[in-house]
């Protein structure tokens, strides 16, 4: 477990003290006023900590406070920790991004797509392309979440029971089997769809590297990186922040079903949304990436690959806002592109922020958050526990209270 404290002077830093105690105390807010059970949010530049707020309670019920090292499901935050997992092989030459996925993966040897129809009687045609692991890094694979009830696919992922998890007792490789029989929405490399993607390129990390996903995250990234507190589940539960979901007539529900998540081994290992992580951990997750890939002399990737990561791939070269508004996002993303496991900030103007071109971030699904911005040397990020992240618009509250105390 690491230690999370403010270890320089933020003037130092180019920050103003008085501006950035604005971050608590509009967070504070939230927490008054019923609409979070608790928070913390941790800004980095020049890699020293400037500031680290918290308030509330990480359990409403039971009284207790966030700390530091309160455990935090961090959901989809996994997806650039399997991003760099996927990079780290790459890197050792043993994938390559344009490699088919059915190399690994025999199942996904003849993908169909869907073309018209209903969940119930759909059309299909034979994908024209094979998936490839850039597609997986991506999100242009044509894969979905059951959860989006946006498609009719997203309908027959939930009738096989791919909404909010997976079906009962069904690891990984299980799940990649079951995936595979289902339509793509369309053709891989065509479009951009949040989706399953980076749990099937977890899959592809188990079979070439010849280790469990959780067993290569361990050896490969959490060890090196000191992440002591980050894995698929905590059997220290009194440090794991409940679960909560908005009360439609005001404040918070706490949610104890979503609330089991993280404090068990689960039988497939997600590395789309499954990892549970500390506040100093995931900063020095976040300070590996905007140091190109190194950290306390432990290099995990190279610069080249890191900025490749934080490029925009998206075809056409367009926003992720083309695509339509990615669920859970509580930003638009004009501006914005995604690159190999985040999205990637290319026109503040157009985003309406006063981040940094470059910028490259995402978050979880229960409101979590994290930045890295290459151009003015700066991680940040929020914690919390409220599902889903489209509740509020945090993430851009965060962003402005952050750049507005930073007055170098």
């Amino acid at each position: 477990m690491g230690e999370l404290k403010v270890d320089v002077d933020p003037a130092e830093a180019g920050f103003d003290a008085v501006r950035l105690k604005r971050i608590d105390d509009h967070f504070a807010r939230y927490v008054d006023n019923g609409r979070l059970p608790g928070w913390l949010a941790v800004v980095s530049r020049h890699g020293k900590v400037v500031h680290v707020g918290s308030g509330g309670h990480r359990d409403v019920e039971a009284g207790l406070p966030v700390e530091p090292d309160t455990l935090w499901r961090i959901f989809s935050m996994t997806k650039p920790i399997t991003s760099v997992a996927a990079m780290i092989l790459a890197e050792e030459g043993l994938l390559e991004l344009d490699d088919p996925i059915s190399q690994w993966l025999p199942e996904f040897a003849s993908p169909r797509v869907f073309v018209k129809g209903s969940a119930l009687k759909p059309l299909t045609e034979p994908a024209t392309a094979p998936i490839r692991v850039w597609h997986l890094l991506t999100h242009t694979a044509g894969l979905t979440y059951g959860f989006h009830h946006g498609h009719p696919v997203d309908a027959i992922y939930r009738a096989a029971g791919f909404e909010w998890g997976t079906p009962p007792g069904l690891d990984l490789a299980a799940c990649s089997e079951q995936w595979a029989k289902l339509p793509l929405l369309f053709q891989p490399g065509a479009e951009w769809n949040y989706s399953i993607a980076t749990d099937v390129l977890g899959r592809v990390v188990e079979v070439v590297s010849g280790q469990s996903l959780d067993e290569f995250f361990a050896s490969r990234i959490f060890g090196p990186l000191g992440m002591t507190d980050t894995g698929f589940f905590t059997t220290d539960t009194d440090r794991l922040a409940a679960m909560y979901l908005p009360d439609p007539s005001g404040g918070i529900l706490r949610n104890d079903a979503f609330g089991a998540l993280g404090t068990s081994r689960p039988s497939c290992l997600s590395g789309g949304g499954g990892l549970v992580s500390s506040a100093p951990d995931y900063w020095r997750f976040s300070e590996m990436l905007l140091r190109g890939g190194v950290l306390d002399d432990v290099r995990l990737l190279s610069p080249r690959t890191v900025s490749l990561m934080s490029s925009n791939h998206l075809p056409g070269h367009v926003d992720l806002e083309a695509y339509g508004r990615p669920l859970f996002a509580e930003m638009p993303f004009d501006g914005h592109g995604f690159g190999l496991g985040f999205s990637v900030l290319e026109d503040p103007v157009k985003a309406r922020t006063i981040s940094s071109a470059g910028e490259f971030a995402w978050g979880g699904a229960a409101s979590t958050a994290f930045w890295v911005d290459p151009a003015a040397d700066i991680t940040v990020g929020f914690y919390t526990q409220l599902l889903p992240s489209s509740t509020y618009r945090l993430r851009p509250q965060l962003r402005q209270l952050v750049y507005q105390a930073l007055v170098d």
